[in-house]
């Protein structure tokens, strides 16, 4: 079969992957600030890159959309099970699209879908034991059937980092093929003609590097197993210049220069690259336009065949073998070097050291063996084949259900098991899941052991050694922070000083559920119903008395986790003084009785206003420790705080709008004289006028674009900067698109697409770069059957303001 008469062929694959960022006790991503705007990291890159691939705008001569494309319908791709989690429940908009692009690339593509599987974890292969490599793979394949409904074919490997037994392990359950980088070929050889290694005549391998592999082409590897598998080395000065120097500033050079490395026989030729995915939107703005516009103009041009990797294995099978350079990556010239020593790859953080790699890789290692036995001795009491079991968990991490658990039990429990058995099982298999992800790349993969995803996965290591206290009693965390302590840092004293610091306050057990829950109850109507994540809260007792500012709450309920249903009931009462000042008292060990008394008591008290006596009566029936603001998760603590300095900032917020309008008229007499203008004045104003940008987009009200404009021309007038103009350009941006969801094509609409024209206009003055990708998408589908052909416009008023907004949104309407 010969799809194209030049047999040419363009590969693009994408490794779409973010660190985990979940709270490993809540897994939920918690609020970033530095991801401001967004809430998150995962929400910002998705932003700019994940969603817009997904519907990217291609321009024609004019720089004005005529196309929306969905880029993961011509690209090889894989996400990270992770990340795809996340996207399932935060943008299952863009998840649905991207299990849609498989299954249409599988009608392109003649049955073979661009989604690979990943390694689960996103570990580096090379360094992990043989039964960690397995659980991985077997994971990651799992998982990818689940999202895609099909096996996968082939799968990435984190940081492409290979060794022999990797391949051997991919191998053995039913990988096609995965991709390396060009520097990790050794040596190849052609095969026989009946299939044997070697040329006719001769063994010789031909020793190849980074710039002399022939990428055009797959590779057989012959395992020492007797099994194969089919590798590609994807073409590296091109993936260097998409990441680094520039190709994505224009579709169409992009795809010159794929088309620029074929040869000019006929044989069969794939040129392919692989890079992050995040190249295209997040690290390159409008990445993903140039990725649309290249492969529409390679298509269109017919300057090749796009394919995938499994389209192109099945119509050209390898013709040559070769050898790979064991424990070698993409991302660490000195091969796995980066994820266990100080080997100089780093993210350029000047004058730091990475001595730190070395005794974290070790402690890590000596945790994961030192829990084998707990796991072994424990779980074999109650497993059939616990490792087994292990594997098998990835059912229960994708679909957490009592059915599942039920099924999952009755396979591999000896027997039947009492409550308080199943919790152990549990826990055994959370352990183990823990004692995997902890070895996540991306702990060693930056400059500093107090970083963010060095924290990560050492909450990972906090989780699993805490399971392990809950089913043996053994404490592994002294020898753990002791040996922590051998790992230097750039800024603290030693690794295990910053994991106190850092990493032990995130730590969310039962009773700090219970801890939330009554801080939380303070202030909201239904505490019941907030998200406890992973736990689950019913109250048997509670009651709130508010007296103005003061509040007071005293209950009892019974928390439990929704992994392991371990519970704990908690009794508590909290106090609320106003300000950010909190006190409670909570106890797992307080009888109904005592209970009873202590709330009626406290009770009384309040009522009379005698606050001191309150926290008399609290320590009397408590004891000493309490617990305060900081007792709440991290994300609830930010959303109250918020609350408490809202009335305080209704009165600030009054006070500057009085004083700007009652020297509204002077100022401006002063300048319009030319004469200085107060420091203050610019201050109250600059508040008073971004307060009313701030109030414009985020009220739901088409409000008057008369006020926008004088907002804007203030602004100019006075020289006053949009303050914190990412968070503007987004509310702005947000607007519009909740603006034009509500469109439809009828006449009653009509006055909602002329205010919006307006708005758009009053927009360009305030210069804010909107972005817009996700209203052009609704406006280019809504207009798509006018362009079509398929329907016109009901009069010219509708067909004016149209034609207006497409004008201002930057999409085509009429045909050209």
């Amino acid at each position: 079969m010969n799809p194209h008469p030049s047999n040419k062929f363009i590969c693009i694959h994408g490794h779409f992957y973010q660190p985990p960022r979940e709270n490993a006790w809540l897994e939920t991503v918690e609020q970033q600030q530095t991801a401001a705007p967004f809430h998150d990291w995962n929400q910002r890159i998705n932003f700019e890159c994940y969603a817009p691939n997904a519907s990217a705008r291609i321009l024609n001569e004019q720089r004005v959309i005529f196309k929306i494309r969905n880029n993961y319908n011509r690209i090889s791709f894989n996400f990270g099970p992770t990340l795809l989690s996340w996207l399932q429940e935060n943008d299952a908009d863009t998840y649905k699209m991207l299990a849609r692009a498989d299954v249409r690339s599988q009608e392109k593509f003649g049955g073979h879908g661009n989604a690979l599987a990943q390694a689960h974890s996103h570990l580096i292969m090379p360094l992990a034991n043989l039964r960690d490599k397995i659980t991985q793979v077997f994971w990651g394949l799992k998982d990818f059937e689940h999202r895609f409904g099909r096996p996968a074919e082939g799968m990435w490997l984190a940081e492409t980092a290979v060794d022999t037994q990797t391949l051997e392990v991919l191998a053995s359950h039913g990988v096609k093929f995965t991709i390396l980088s060009p520097r990790q070929a050794k040596a190849v050889r052609k095969t026989r003609p009946n299939g044997q290694p070697g040329e006719v005549g001769t063994e010789n391998w031909q020793t190849v590097n980074a710039e002399t592999i022939d990428f055009r082409r797959p590779y057989l590897v012959n395992l020492p197993s007797g099994a194969k598998i089919s590798l590609y080395f994807y073409q590296g000065e091109i993936a260097n210049e998409v990441a680094f120097k520039g190709l994505l500033n224009s579709g169409k050079g992009f795809a010159n220069r794929l088309t620029s490395f074929f040869s000019g026989n006929d044989e069969p030729q794939l040129v392919n690259i692989a890079t992050d995915g995040e190249s295209y939107g997040h690290h390159h703005r409008f990445g993903e336009m140039a990725l649309a516009h290249a492969l529409n103009f390679i298509e269109e041009e017919k300057k090749a065949n796009l394919t995938n990797y499994g389209q192109f294995l099945e119509l050209f099978p390898p013709t040559w073998e070769v050898q790979i350079h064991e424990n070698s990556s993409w991302s660490c010239v000195h091969g796995v070097e980066r994820w266990r020593n100080d080997c100089g790859c780093n993210a350029g953080k000047a004058g730091w050291h990475q001595r730190w790699r070395k005794p974290l890789r070790e402690t890590l290692d000596w945790l994961r063996d030192a829990l084998v036995p707990v796991f072994e001795q424990y779980g074999q009491r109650f497993l059939k084949d616990p490792w087994a079991a292990r594997n098998e968990y990835i059912h229960l991490l994708l679909e957490r259900t009592a059915e599942n658990e039920r099924k999952f039990l009755e396979k591999h429990a000896r027997r039947p098991l009492a409550a308080n058995e199943i919790i152990t099982v549990w826990r055994l298999m959370e352990m183990q899941r823990h004692a995997i992800y902890m070895f996540t790349s991306c702990g060693w993969f930056f400059d500093e052991i107090s970083g963010i995803e060095t924290n990560q996965i050492l909450q990972y290591a906090l989780r699993a050694m805490g399971y392990a206290v809950d089913i043996s009693g053994k404490d592994f965390q002294p020898e753990f922070l002791k040996r922590l302590a051998e790992a230097p840092s750039n800024v603290y004293k030693n690794g295990a000083e910053s994991f106190q610091k850092n990493v032990l306050p995130s730590k969310v057990n039962l009773e700090r559920v219970a801890m939330h829950f009554a801080v939380a109850s303070l202030f909201e109507e239904d505490p019941e119903s907030l998200n406890f994540f992973n736990y689950s809260v019913s109250k048997e007792f509670f009651e709130k008395i508010e007296a103005g500012t003061p509040r007071l709450a005293v209950g009892r309920l019974m928390t439990r986790s929704q992994l392991t249903h371990a519970e704990r009931s908690f009794s508590f009462a909290v106090l609320y003084l106003g300000q950010q000042h909190i006190i409670g008292n909570i106890s797992d060990k307080m009888d109904l009785v005592s209970f009873e008394k202590m709330q009626t008591r406290t009770a009384k008290a309040f009522r009379a206003a005698n606050i001191g006596e309150v926290i008399g009566i609290f320590q009397e029936y408590f004891g000493p420790e309490k617990f305060t603001l900081s007792s709440l998760f991290h994300d609830e603590r930010i959303k109250i705080i918020s609350k408490i300095t809202e009335s305080s900032l209704e009165l600030a917020d009054a006070n500057f709008r009085n004083v700007f309008n009652d020297n509204y008229q002077l100022m401006t007499a002063l300048l319009d004289e030319g004469l200085p203008t107060p420091d203050a004045w610019k201050s109250i104003a600059g508040y008073t006028l971004n307060a009313n940008l701030r109030r414009f987009f985020n009220n739901g009200t088409t409000g008057s674009i008369r006020q926008l404009d004088a907002t804007s021309e203030d602004l100019r007038r006075w020289k006053i900067p949009v303050a914190d103009r990412d968070a503007v350009r987004l509310a702005a941006s947000e607007r519009i698109f909740r603006e034009i969801e509500k469109i439809s094509i009828e006449e009653s609409a009509l006055h909602r697409v002329i205010w919006l024209c307006d708005l758009l206009d009053a927009l360009k003055k305030l210069d804010l770069d909107l972005d817009i990708w996700r209203s052009q998408n609704i406006f280019y589908h809504l207009t798509r059957g006018y362009r079509k052909g398929q329907w016109v416009f009901v009069n010219e008023n509708w067909k004016k303001a149209i034609l207006r907004l497409g004008n201002l949104l930057n999409v085509q309407v009429e045909q050209p």
